[in-house]
């Protein structure tokens, strides 16, 4: 059972919304959301979850590019 089932909150700010997803804390702060989790995973509500989404499109295409197979 993760912790998203357990029923995390959002860890971004003073946001209280139920937790959505689980990333990967470095890169949800390089995409420039403030996050208050001192773990290597941190949770994010749906609406940080796309603000976050947005934010990274550019660094997750390059990403995927890396692996794509000609």
């Amino acid at each position: 059972m993760g912790v998203i089932a357990k029923g995390a909150k959002c860890n971004v700010g003073d946001c209280n919304n139920d937790g959505a997803r689980s990333l990967n804390a470095t890169k949800v702060e390089n995409a420039g959301l403030q996050v208050s989790s001192s773990g290597k995973k941190t949770v994010l509500c749906k609406e940080h979850y796309k603000e976050w989404k947005k934010a990274s499109k550019d660094d997750r295409d390059l990403e995927r590019a890396r692996f794509d197979k000609f």
